[in-house]
C-alpha cells in the first residue's frame, strides 16, 4: 500500500512538472494591450484581455493608405490622368514590401515571448485570421528588415527561442461595419511532437476621425485661382490677405493652395481627419487622412491624391452619391464636429459629426459617406435640419467655440433676431435711409442700394429671418438633448438671412448674387462675375427647386474660421455705416469678444459671399492631431 501511495505521488508530481513545462513552452503572441506603445514580452501588463478588444483595453493597426516613398502615380505609362478609381486604388497598403522606415513606423508591432526551450524541429506559423484576414497583412523583421509574412511562411525554432518581431497593417478602413468591423485577429501557431498549440492576439484598426475646434490649427488650406479675370483676380488678393492673416494668428506653415481645378471651395471637396495608434512612449502615431466629399463629379478632389497624398498622409474615396441624393448635401461644408463630450453613459472623447438633411424632404447626404463614418465607431453622426438653407450646410449657422468652462466649448449660432433688431435701433435713431450694404461696387457687380428703410419695409425679409430663427431655435433643442449643453453654453452672433433671389418667391433685395454654389459641371463658369450661369436643372444640382430657402444677407459671421483658440476670423460685414462704425462688425465683434475671442475680418464679398458662402467655405484647416482617441476620459 505504501508502496502504491508513493507511486502515486510520484506520477503527480511528473504530471505536475509536464504541465508547467508545456505550459512554460505554450505560444504567447503579445501586442500593445495596455496602449503605452511598447510590447511587454517580459512581464504580464500585456496579457490581460489580448485576445479581445475593448474601450479600455486593446492594441490598434493603422489602416496604412499614406504613400510614405511617394511611389503612387498620378498619370498612366502614356501621360494620361489615371481614372478616380486608380488613383485611389494606390497605397502604401497596396503593395506586398515596407516602403522604408516610414512605413515600418506605420506598423502595429507584435512579439513571440522567446521560449528557450523550444525543441529543434518545432516551427510556428503566424496569420490573421476571421474575418480581418483579407483586410490586414503580416510583417516579420529579419536580418535587419522587414518582408511579408504568408500564412504558410515557417517562424524556425531558433527564431522561437530567441522571439520574434512582427508587423501588421491594415489594408483600408472600415467603410462598413456590417461587412466588417475593423477587428483583426492574429493566430501564432506551434507545431512539433506532433502536436499544435495557439495563441490569439486581437486588434482594432484606428477609426477615421475628423477635426474639432479643440484642435489647435496648424496649417490652412485654400484655393488659388489662375486666371486673369475679375472673379479670379479678386481671389488672388483674398488668398494674399487669408496668408497674412494666417501668419498673424501664429500658424507656422504656409498656405497650401489648390491651383488645378479652380474650384473655389475647398470646404467642400475634402474633409481632414486622421487616425492614430499608441506609438513610443504612448505618443500617438498619426496618419492624416483626407476623406474626398462623396461628389466623384467633382474633379477638384483628385487634387488631394496628386497633390497631399504622400508621408503620413492618405486619402478616402467612399462610393459616388446617387443621382437621387441632392448633390450639395455632399459637400463637406456640411460636416462638422462637435467637440468632446459625456453625456450620461455616452461618451464622445474624439467629438461627434453632425450633417445637415432637408427634413421637410427627407433627402440626406450620400448612403455611402454615411456609412464610412458612422462605421469608424467614434463619432455617431447626429443630423440637423438645413431644409430652410438654399445651399443646406450646417457651417452656414452653427460652428464650436473653445471656451473656459467646464465643458471646454461652447455653440456659436446665429441670431436673426439681433440681427433685424440692429437694423430697427438704426432705423428709430433716424438713419433708415443709410444703405445696407457699405460694401463697393466692381466694374462687373454694382453695389447693392437697398436702404435699411426699404429692408424693413420687405414683409418677406421678416418671413425669411422669422423663419431661419426658428429653424435654428428648433436645432439648438436637437443639440440640447444630445450634448446637454444649456442657454450659458450658446453664443449668439448677429446674422440676417435672406430667400434665394433666383426663386420664384425673391426677396426683392439685392440681386448680387451671380456666383453660384450648387453644381459640377459649371464650377468654371460659375467663377466668373459677370454673366455667371445660373444653373437651376440637372447639371447644376442646385439646392432644389423647394420654394423659400435661404442663405446670408449680410455675409455669415459664424461662417468663418478659427485660426487658433483665440483668434477667429470672419467674413467682413460690409453692414450699414452710422457714424463711421459698421454696425454689424461692431456687433459681432462684441459677441465674440466676450466669448474670449479676438476678431479679424477678410472680405470674401465678390469671391465666396455671392456665391452663398463665406470664408470659411472656401478654406480649410488641418488640425493637431496628438490627442489619444482611445482614452475615454
Amino acid at each position: 500500500m505504501a508502496g502504491l501511495l508513493a507511486a502515486t505521488g510520484t506520477t503527480a508530481v511528473a504530471e505536475a512538472r509536464a504541465s508547467a513545462a508545456a505550459e512554460a513552452d505554450a505560444p504567447d503572441l503579445r501586442a500593445d494591450v495596455n496602449r503605452d506603445g511598447r510590447v511587454d514580452v517580459e512581464g504580464d501588463t500585456d496579457t490581460a484581455g489580448e485576445d479581445t478588444w475593448t474601450p479600455e483595453r486593446g492594441a490598434v493597426l493603422l489602416p496604412n493608405i499614406d504613400d510614405d516613398a511617394k511611389r503612387c502615380p498620378v498619370k498612366d505609362s502614356r501621360g494620361r490622368p489615371l481614372s478616380d478609381s486608380k488613383l485611389a486604388r494606390c497605397n502604401d497598403a497596396s503593395d506586398t514590401v515596407v516602403n522604408g522606415k516610414r512605413d515600418a513606423a506605420d506598423l502595429a508591432r507584435l512579439r513571440t515571448v522567446p521560449r528557450p526551450d523550444t525543441p529543434a524541429g518545432h516551427h510556428g506559423t503566424v496569420k490573421a485570421v476571421g474575418a480581418g484576414a483579407k483586410k490586414s497583412r503580416v510583417f516579420v523583421h529579419r536580418d535587419g528588415r522587414w518582408t511579408l509574412l504568408r500564412p504558410t511562411d515557417r517562424l524556425t525554432a531558433k527564431e522561437l527561442r530567441s522571439g520574434v518581431e512582427l508587423g501588421v497593417e491594415a489594408t483600408d478602413v472600415v467603410r462598413d461595419r456590417q461587412k466588417w468591423n475593423g477587428l483583426v485577429t492574429v493566430r501564432l501557431t506551434v507545431t512539433g511532437g506532433g502536436a499544435s498549440r495557439s495563441d490569439d492576439v486581437v486588434l482594432r484598426t484606428a477609426p477615421v476621425l475628423t477635426h474639432h475646434h479643440l484642435q489647435k490649427a496648424q496649417e490652412v488650406l485654400v484655393t488659388r485661382a489662375s486666371g486673369r479675370d475679375p472673379y479670379s483676380k479678386a481671389q488672388q488678393k483674398f488668398v494674399k490677405k487669408l496668408a497674412a492673416q494666417v501668419k498673424s494668428a501664429g500658424i507656422t506653415k504656409p498656405l497650401t493652395k489648390f491651383t488645378k481645378y479652380g474650384d473655389p471651395w475647398a470646404q467642400d471637396f475634402v474633409e481632414p481627419a486622421y487616425a492614430s495608434m499608441p506609438g513610443p512612449g504612448g505618443t500617438p502615431h498619426t496618419m492624416r487622412v483626407l476623406i474626398r466629399s462623396a461628389q466623384l463629379d467633382r474633379p477638384a478632389g483628385r487634387e488631394l491624391f496628386e497633390k497631399l497624398r504622400g508621408p503620413d498622409v492618405g486619402v478616402v474615396q467612399v462610393g459616388a452619391a446617387r443621382d437621387s441624393e441632392e448633390w450639395t448635401l455632399n459637400s463637406m461644408g456640411n460636416l462638422e464636429t462637435i467637440p468632446p463630450y459625456r453625456l450620461g453613459n455616452k461618451s464622445y472623447p474624439a467629438g461627434r459629426i453632425i450633417q445637415g438633411y432637408r427634413k421637410d424632404t427627407g433627402s440626406k447626404p450620400a448612403r455611402t459617406m454615411r456609412t464610412f463614418l458612422a462605421s469608424q465607431g467614434a463619432q455617431d453622426p447626429l443630423l440637423l435640419d438645413t431644409s430652410w438653407l438654399s445651399v443646406g450646410h450646417v457651417d452656414e449657422f452653427v460652428q464650436f467655440l473653445p471656451a473656459d468652462t467646464p465643458r471646454g466649448w461652447r455653440v456659436g449660432v446665429a441670431d436673426p433676431a439681433a440681427g433685424v433688431a440692429l437694423l430697427r435701433k438704426a432705423q428709430r435713431e433716424g438713419h433708415g435711409s443709410a444703405r445696407m450694404f457699405s460694401v463697393p461696387g466692381s466694374p462687373d457687380v454694382p453695389a447693392p442700394k437697398e436702404t435699411i428703410k426699404k429692408v424693413l419695409a420687405s414683409a418677406k425679409f421678416h418671413a425669411d429671418n422669422k423663419l431661419a430663427a426658428e429653424r435654428i431655435k428648433a436645432n439648438l433643442v436637437v443639440l440640447k438633448r444630445e450634448t446637454g449643453i444649456t442657454d450659458a453654453d450658446i453664443v449668439k452672433v448677429p446674422g440676417l438671412y435672406v430667400r434665394d433671389e433666383q426663386g420664384p418667391s425673391a426677396s426683392g433685395l439685392s440681386d448680387s448674387r451671380t456666383l453660384r454654389r450648387m453644381g459640377p459641371d459649371s464650377l468654371r463658369e460659375l467663377n466668373q462675375l459677370g454673366g455667371a450661369k445660373k444653373s437651376t436643372g440637372a447639371d447644376g444640382r442646385r439646392a432644389g427647386a423647394r420654394a423659400w430657402q435661404n442663405s446670408a444677407y449680410v455675409p455669415g459671421a459664424v461662417n468663418g474660421v478659427l485660426l487658433s483658440p483665440t483668434r477667429y476670423l470672419a467674413p467682413q460685414q460690409w453692414g450699414p455705416v452710422i457714424g463711421g462704425r459698421d454696425i454689424f462688425t461692431d456687433a459681432v465683434t462684441s459677441v465674440y469678444r466676450e466669448a474670449g475671442f479676438t476678431t479679424r475680418y477678410i472680405d470674401d464679398w465678390y469671391t465666396y459671399h455671392i456665391g452663398m458662402g463665406e470664408v470659411h467655405c472656401g478654406t480649410n484647416t488641418l488640425r493637431d492631431t496628438s490627442a489619444p482617441w482611445w482614452k475615454t476620459s
